[in-house]
């Protein structure tokens, strides 16, 4: 009797659910597309949380650069805005918007375009090494492993570090991190 009456009622309670559920009418599913829509197009994760009380990461700094905006633009195009925010440290090479500006002329546009985002990530993730060293402890190596599976050299001249043939100019320290301002695109080899 009683799997009887548990069967009845589990019955009782589809059967309303589908009655409830009816069509929507032509209003409900526009509305719902348009969610649809605005939620797939949103950009989601740690990198798009609005946070006022956290030390700056190393995509922050970047964002706030004048000086960065062509290094923003490639990194939001590859879609590794969340990659730059996690907790590191991770020490960014960031070149300067002239150093893009001395690649062959089209190179930018091209790597911007979204069938090329796996070479754009590869070149950008050359840029990065886990780590938080400043310019003088870097004069202590004499590779760098990137974040790209690929290494870099590192030369001193004098007081001047370069990493790739990139020469750092400025460094800024960052709650997941440090970015070294660079003046040139560090290019993977092959």
């Amino acid at each position: 009797m009683k799997n009887r009456l548990i069967k009845v009622s589990s019955l009782t309670a589809i059967a309303i659910a589908v009655m409830s559920c009816g069509t929507p009418s032509e209003g409900t599913v526009a509305a719902e597309e348009s969610i649809t829509t605005e939620t797939t197009t949103e950009r989601q994760g740690q990198a798009f949380v609005e946070d006022d009380v956290s030390q700056q990461t190393v995509l922050d700094i970047a964002i706030g650069s004048p000086d960065h905006t062509t290094l923003v633009a490639a990194v939001q195009a590859a879609k590794l805005e969340n990659v730059l925010v996690n907790a590191g440290p991770l020490m960014v090479f960031a070149p300067i918007n002239s150093a893009f500006d001395e690649l062959p002329e089209g190179t930018v546009e091209t790597l911007l375009k979204p069938e090329n985002i796996d070479q754009l990530s590869l070149i950008l993730k050359h840029h990065v090494t886990a780590g938080n060293y400043s310019k003088d402890f870097l004069k202590k190596f004499k590779k760098l492993g990137q974040a790209s599976d690929l290494s870099v050299k590192v030369e001193v001249e004098g007081d001047d570090v370069f990493i790739g043939g990139a020469k750092i100019i400025a460094s800024v320290e960052a709650g997941n991190g440090i970015v070294h301002v660079v003046d040139k695109v560090i290019l993977p080899e092959n």
